[in-house]
């Protein structure tokens, strides 16, 4: 059964050659939660991890965000986001959009930071919560 646009939980993931951080969300309240950050190697993941965040979450959309330089050009890493996003869709058959992420990281180890200091600001929780502000701005382009 597919739910109506404004009621799907969504996956939002931070691409990275070597992490990639996931958040979950629902669009009717817009808001996320980062979960995780599962390693990758040269931007591939150990697959079984993502499925079981799929099959725990049951995700409508998955959303990957877009790491694209500060004046909007392609960059390596943005390639292989979307081979990523291509890679999500094909294995799992569900929708796939990507966002434009720049500066997630920067405004997530700041968020990171007010709230817990230097000690917040491992890897994992990072990236995880790269992810979930990658959701959230995703969450706000839909009501625009």
């Amino acid at each position: 059964m597919t739910k109506n646009i404004g009621e799907r939980t969504a996956l939002a993931f931070d691409f990275g050659m070597k992490s990639i951080g996931i958040a979950v969300g629902q669009e009717v309240t817009g808001s996320a939660r980062g979960i995780t950050a599962i390693k990758a190697k040269d931007g591939i993941p150990n697959w079984d991890d993502i499925q079981k965040v799929i099959d725990e979450w049951q995700p409508d959309i998955l959303i990957v965000g877009l790491p694209l330089n500060m004046d909007g050009t392609k960059q390596q890493v943005t390639f292989s986001a979307q081979k990523f996003a291509n890679r999500l869709h094909n294995k799992f058959r569900l929708p796939v959009e990507t966002k434009d992420e720049r500066l997630t990281t920067v405004d997530a180890r700041a968020r990171l930071f007010e709230q817990g200091g230097y000690r917040n600001l491992k890897k994992d929780s990072v990236d995880a919560e790269s992810a979930k502000l990658i959701l959230e701005s995703w969450f706000e382009a839909q009501w625009d």
